[in-house]
């Protein structure tokens, strides 16, 4: 019962602590955030003057020669998914975990879906698709998700994100928001996966990083642990090459996402666990919605 009691203190605490960002993103005009969403389609109608072009039907324009337009109407009831990476490598953290600043950022999302009145439901991933909870509205729902959040036990503590992003794909079957929130520490084939997942959804990528992860300081002989394997090894951070070596594979790695992400047009923010998610997460949806 006192586990019981301290989870649920911990989810209230949530829900204050992530209010401010709430507000800003439901001040940020929340639907036309995410771009193309809310939208079905109506009928095929004559183009008129003023409308978009954009919305042309060049098919049913060319067949009848002369020019038709997508009508589109507003659907309200959004569908948010979000998808986390729940691998050991979520442990580290310098201040707070990785996995502690992610869950800030899940309770943030789920929240402000709350307030839209929007359903949501979770993915939990490591190297194999550990839990999925379908899309449901209702605080009680968003609760009970951040309940089996903060409680559970993954099978496996290793990053392969390939896998369990083709199974998320072949699931969500309505267009809905995705986020996949992750440290994106990962060299399986994950990019074509996103890609797919980016042509069906509106897709955004979350990425926890944690500074002690870009540079290791000069405190001369330590033992590091692979959180996914276990596996401890010995080293010399007092050795200026290994130090730049690391530095120097670490920024090959975010060249290689970040390009990634690019080349696929799928969009990226990047929060570290020793910055204020607020204040980045306001400025990647103010840039997305401009």
């Amino acid at each position: 019962m006192s586990q019981t009691k301290e989870i649920l203190k911990r989810i209230k605490k949530l829900d204050i602590k992530t209010k401010q960002l709430v507000d800003g993103i439901i001040s940020g005009n929340y639907n036309s955030i995410f771009k193309g969403q809310g939208m079905e389609f109506s009928e095929i109608r004559d183009y008129r003057a003023g409308d978009d072009i954009r919305a042309i039907d060049w098919k049913v324009t060319a067949r009848f020669n002369h020019p038709y337009i997508k009508e589109f109407i507003e659907e309200r009831d959004l569908q948010v998914y979000l998808v986390i990476d729940v691998s050991g490598s979520g442990n580290f953290g310098t201040s707070i975990s990785k996995q502690e600043k992610s869950l800030e950022i899940i309770a943030s999302l789920m929240f402000t879906a709350l307030q839209n009145n929007d359903g949501v439901g979770i993915f939990l991933i490591t190297d194999n698709m550990e839990k999925y909870i379908p899309s449901k509205k209702g605080r009680k729902h968003i609760l009970q998700l951040l309940n089996v959040i903060t409680t559970f036990t993954p099978n496996s503590s290793k990053t392969s994100l390939k896998k369990p992003l083709e199974q998320v794909s072949k699931i969500i079957k309505r267009k809905s928001i995705v986020f996949v929130i992750s440290d994106f520490m990962d060299t399986s084939a994950y990019q074509m996966p996103l890609k797919i997942l980016r042509k069906r959804h509106d897709l955004i990528a979350m990425r926890i990083v944690d500074p002690r992860e870009r540079e290791i300081p000069d405190v001369g002989m330590i033992e590091l642990e692979d959180n996914e394997t276990g596996e401890q090894i010995l080293v010399n951070t007092s050795d200026r090459e290994f130090r730049n070596s690391y530095s120097k594979l670490i920024a090959e790695n975010d060249s290689r996402f970040l390009t990634s992400m690019m080349k696929n047009k799928i969009d990226t923010v990047s929060l570290s666990t020793d910055q204020n998610s607020f204040t980045s997460m306001k400025k990647f949806f103010k840039k997305r919605n401009g």
